[in-house]
């Protein structure tokens, strides 16, 4: 009687066996070992313990070499990755990783120049097109790694990894977000597994405030092995926002299993096991919150008298909240204001359930604001860009959220007080916005 194989279970699989044998090793093993450790993570003990092994090995030959190579690329160790690729059988499944690793760290003419070895020695060509592709986007070379794309014709046209690296370039180039999307959506229906279209398709939507679907495409791509760093920091945000603290805490370890300095993960940790302790006034916060909302309202929402309009804006009073700041006095001490336009802006609040000059008290002492009057068009125009332009990351995005802050102008009239009382919100979040700012020939109010 005859018995039929059956392929071995996530659990069965033995990835420390696969490395540290004798047996073949290339694209199909090392699918099989991510895989296996996307499947059941504690495999991922396996892959660590198989790398320990043959980093022992007195006298590795070079095929050993070429797997363990591999094997530390898969870890994150690029560096030495390289080191012991650079030494091992110079066969195609070498080069191309030496150029993985390379790209990895950000040399992107050293790892250009790997795929192309990898292909002379008979790598699957589509596959090194694929990532000479990505390699020339990140250089900043979109139109090269268009044409790259644009030259691949057949199945690769419809594979996962063509379709997000073309997503990906059409975003380099500025082009249409729709057309990204729809790319990034073919991508993952092609492939459902494929971390890096998860990642796209995940931080699209987390930008557009679909947090409950970002957050499943990030949970999916996180399953998968190498996972995005940024997916592990993004989704470890979003549960931050949940009050999943220790859910969170598992993000950034994974982060830092493989990268013990990343200092971004050390510091998102540090967060989060201090907030896991702290409890919140469900109610209280939720009536802040659209206390926050309403004052973040700008003034240029209500049809007001041009008077009053160009007063204001000359006072540098922006939304409700800068005039629950501002008292009567202040305001009828400015040239042209007069009582009929005092009883506008009372009625203007007392719409929204606000009094002119009730929050006076807790105001702070600031530099001047930005004077629109003395300002160039071009000045002008850099304060009224969207706050998206500053491309910050998703736990800053989401303070700017919460803040109810659009533009530029708007953040800029804000304090690095101001911001680090938003949940969530850090120093390393702070300086990233200053970074954002300053490149841009601006700074927070009061720095």
């Amino acid at each position: 009687m005859s018995t039929l194989a059956t392929t071995p279970t996530a659990t069965e699989f033995d990835v420390k066996q696969l490395i540290v044998s004798t047996a073949a090793f290339g694209p199909r093993e090392i699918d099989e070992i991510t895989a296996a450790i996307a499947a059941n993570y504690s495999k991922y003990r396996e892959l660590r313990e198989a790398i320990e092994e043959l980093e022992l090995q007195e006298s590795r030959t070079p095929a050993t070499s070429a797997k363990l190579g591999v094997c530390l690329h898969l870890v994150g160790r690029y560096s030495e990755a390289i080191e012991v690729l650079s030494h091992a059988d110079g066969g195609a499944l070498t080069h191309f990783y030496l150029g993985r690793a390379n790209l990895s760290l950000d040399k992107y003419e050293e790892a250009l120049t790997a795929y192309e070895s990898a292909e002379r020695a008979g790598y699957d060509k589509g596959i090194v097109a694929l990532a000479k592709a990505e390699a020339k986007r990140y250089m900043g070379d979109a139109e090269g790694s268009l044409a790259i794309l644009d030259n691949l014709s057949g199945a690769v046209e419809q594979t996962a990894d063509y379709l997000y690296q073309r997503s990906a370039t059409v975003q380099a180039m500025g082009g249409n977000q729709s057309e990204v999307v729809a790319l990034l959506e073919r991508a993952v229906g092609a492939d459902d597994k494929h971390s890096g279209a998860l990642f796209g398709l995940a931080l699209q939507n987390d930008r557009s405030g679909n947090d409950s679907y970002a957050r499943e495409l990030y949970e999916q791509a996180a399953q998968q092995f190498p996972t995005h760093i940024g997916t592990l920091l993004n989704l470890g945000v979003l549960y931050e926002d949940m009050e999943q603290y220790e859910r969170a805490k598992g993000c950034y370890q994974r982060i830092l299993d493989a990268h013990p300095s990343h200092w971004r993960a050390r510091l998102y940790f540090k967060d989060a096991d201090a907030s896991r302790d702290m409890f919140y006034d469900e109610e209280a916060r939720r009536q802040q919150d659209r206390l926050s909302q309403v004052l973040s309202i700008p003034v240029t929402d209500f049809e007001l008298s041009v008077r009053s309009r160009n007063c204001l804006q000359k006072m540098g009073v922006m939304t409700l909240g800068d005039l629950t700041e501002t008292t009567e006095q202040e305001l009828l001490a400015s040239k042209n204001f007069g009582e009929t336009s005092l009883v506008e802006i009372r009625e203007m609040l007392h719409s929204k359930g606000l009094d002119l000059g009730q929050f006076a008290n807790q105001r702070r002492e600031e530099e001047p604001a930005y004077d629109p009057d003395s300002m160039s068009p071009d000045e002008r125009a850099l304060l009224d860009r969207p706050i998206s332009d500053l491309s910050l990351s998703v736990r800053a995005r989401k303070c700017m959220v919460r803040l109810g802050l659009t533009t530029v102008g708007e953040l800029v009239r804000r304090t690095g007080d101001d911001l680090l009382e938003c949940k969530n919100f850090g120093v390393t979040s702070l300086n990233e916005v200053r970074e954002k700012l300053t490149a841009n020939g601006l700074k927070l109010r009061g720095d």
